[in-house]
């Protein structure tokens, strides 16, 4: 979705709320798409994308924004129309592994689906899959199920957790299960019993995919903080560095949830090992296949982040990954790209 600002443009304020305007701009194309601008009134407010382009009708986009607050609002509709965010990376993530074909006529739960995008995303990618998601949040499930009325598909498939521990009941079994940027939001001591729940509804021979985590020793904390080094330090020199020093950070949040909010991230080895003696279950750890043209994790992330800031630097991360991988044998990324297949 492109139109260039000033192009048969028609800008007008559709909300305006103490810390930003929020501002609609026509994009003078037959297809009725509109440019989502928010300006912000004061430096201390943290947006995350100042614009987007949409399709979404004006009752959705307001619906979104008395949900996620100004400086989230273009993110999350970028999440799921921007073909270049979300949607390369869950491409990139599942079908490197698994031919999108394989999933017709498959049962595919989208765990932690939170406002929907990603839930969407797979429904469009994955043809003749039948599509559930399951979400702990009320309020991030609302925009879920506004987004599946505005597409057309069944509200129904989108499910409330009873707690941070269990799964809705009735789930019945799914060949393959998606965790897409949850992994790191779990509690440390909720991992466990989340992953005997999901792996007790993903049939024998089915898939688990765990993608968009940011590895726990990253040396730069992109996902919560945007602070380098942060994983490094103890708990609660952490904590105070991330209060005192982020941006993204009010004063007085609370270890507890800075963790709920991915601080920690996650390891390949603690998915696995959560795995092997939560779950008492055999899994074996796939390769990409060979049609994908990635041959580890380190190609796979650097394919989808490349074309984003930075590509100089990225390729240099890269160059060094592959170094770190021929000296040690570790396959190490700045995110987790896990597939993990469920032995019979």
């Amino acid at each position: 979705m492109t139109a260039q600002p000033g192009e048969g443009t028609n800008r007008r304020v559709i909300r305006s709320l103490p810390d930003a305007d929020v501002l609609e701009e026509s994009c003078g194309q037959p297809n009725g798409l509109r440019r989502i601008i928010v300006n912000a009134k004061t430096p201390s407010l943290f947006v995350a994308r100042r614009e987007v382009v949409t399709s979404y009708p004006e009752d959705l986009i307001l619906f979104i924004l008395g949900i996620k607050g100004p400086g989230y609002l273009c993110d999350e509709i970028a999440r799921d129309e921007d073909p270049s965010y979300v949607a390369a990376s869950l491409k990139q993530d599942i079908l490197s592994f698994v031919p999108a074909q394989d999933f017709h006529g498959k049962r595919v739960l989208d765990f932690g689906c939170g406002a929907g995008a990603s839930t969407m995303i797979l429904a469009r990618m994955l043809k003749g899959a039948d599509i559930y998601g399951v979400e702990l949040s009320p309020r991030l499930l609302s925009i879920a199920k506004a987004r599946a009325a505005h597409y057309g598909s069944d509200p129904e498939r989108l499910l409330l957790s009873p707690d941070g521990n269990t799964l809705p009941g009735n789930l019945k079994t799914f060949d393959a299960v998606i965790l897409s940027a949850v992994w790191e939001h779990l509690l440390p001591t909720e991992r466990p019993a989340v992953m005997k729940q999901i792996w007790s509804v993903l049939r024998p021979g089915g898939y688990l995919f765990i993608n968009q985590t940011p590895n726990r020793y990253s040396p730069i904390d992109s996902h919560t903080t945007g602070l380098p080094f942060i994983n490094y330090l103890p708990d609660r020199a952490a904590h105070a560095a991330a209060v005192h020093f982020s941006k993204r950070i009010e004063p007085g949040t609370s270890w507890e949830t800075l963790l709920r909010n991915g601080i920690r991230g996650g390891t390949t080895r603690e998915v696995l090992d959560t795995i092997r003696h939560a779950c008492l279950g055999a899994a074996t750890p796939m390769k990409p296949i060979a049609s994908s043209g990635a041959r580890d994790v380190i190609d796979l992330w650097y394919e989808t982040s490349a074309s984003a800031r930075l590509p100089v630097l990225k390729r240099a991360v890269w160059a060094f990954l592959k170094l770190v991988k021929v000296a040690t044998g570790a396959e190490i990324a700045p995110e987790l790209t896990l597939a993990i297949r469920k032995d019979p």
